[in-house]
């Protein structure tokens, strides 16, 4: 088909092959989910609240640091995450100042000055601290956890592509999530591409911070942005991918 001259069939197979990839994509997010028996997507065990917020060196797609996340999920706890690309760069310094090598994840608890990094060890600190003391059954089968979360990582083994970090935000950006989100899954993979710092606000189900978030927002749908900087707030795992590549990612070096 031609209108004035030009083809529009390049644009239209193009629109095809890109609804086919992001299905394909979204599927295998599912799937990673489905691998976790969809552990992280309900809030529980929920005890003392910190003071200040946690902060957590990881990388999306790694199957320890995956198993961090769940815990944070299912306790309904806030965290400043510094997401290390598979070769990382920007906060690599910092991890081997902590801890004299490069080893992820990493909790820094700045309420009891702990630095841990076997990913068992954060998982029980954390419900122990923060819980009621009991480890959820899909967190601590021990070899059986630790299969199904490298298998949900092999499905998203493609997003661990080397980017090299560009720009770092003004202020921290802001992400509400929860770890069993296919959604969330997409952004929080695009935010580790780039090494982008920012603070995650957990918000699975049945999580009392859900009503606020519905005041703020006017409705109950993740993933949602928040770049103070800029002043944007927005929806849509898409349109927040596509933010993050225009700002902070390869295409930020036009900004």
């Amino acid at each position: 088909m031609k209108i004035g001259g030009t083809s529009l069939e390049p644009l239209f197979i193009w629109k095809k092959k890109h609804s086919i990839a992001d299905a394909v994509d979204f599927a295998t997010s599912v799937a990673a989910t489905l691998a976790r028996l969809g552990s992280g997507a309900y809030v529980a065990h929920i005890g003392n609240r910190p003071a200040k917020l946690l902060e957590l060196y990881e990388r999306e797609v790694c199957p320890f640091s995956r198993k961090v996340r769940e815990a944070l999920s299912i306790l309904d706890l806030d965290a400043i995450v510094h997401p290390c690309a598979p070769e990382p760069r920007r906060f690599r310094s910092a991890v081997e100042g902590y801890v004299g090598k490069f080893q992820i994840p990493l909790l820094v608890d700045p309420n009891t000055s702990a630095t841990i990094t076997d990913s068992d060890a954060i998982v029980r600190y954390l419900f122990r601290h923060y819980g009621d003391g009991q480890v959820p059954l899909p967190l601590r089968m021990g070899p059986l956890t630790d299969a199904s979360s490298k298998f949900a990582s092999l499905l998203r083994k493609s997003k661990a592509a080397e980017s090299p970090p560009t720009k770092e935000p003004d202020d921290l950006l802001e992400l509400y999530s929860y770890e069993a989100s296919p959604y969330c899954r997409l952004v929080r993979e695009t935010l580790m591409k780039w090494e982008v710092p920012y603070i995650v606000h957990n918000v699975a189900r049945g999580s009392p911070k859900r009503g606020a978030f519905v005041e703020r927002t006017g409705k109950m749908q993740l993933p949602y942005l928040v770049d103070k900087a800029r002043g944007i707030e927005m929806f849509e795992s898409r349109a927040i991918k596509d933010y993050i590549e225009d700002h902070f990612g390869s295409n930020g070096h036009r900004h």
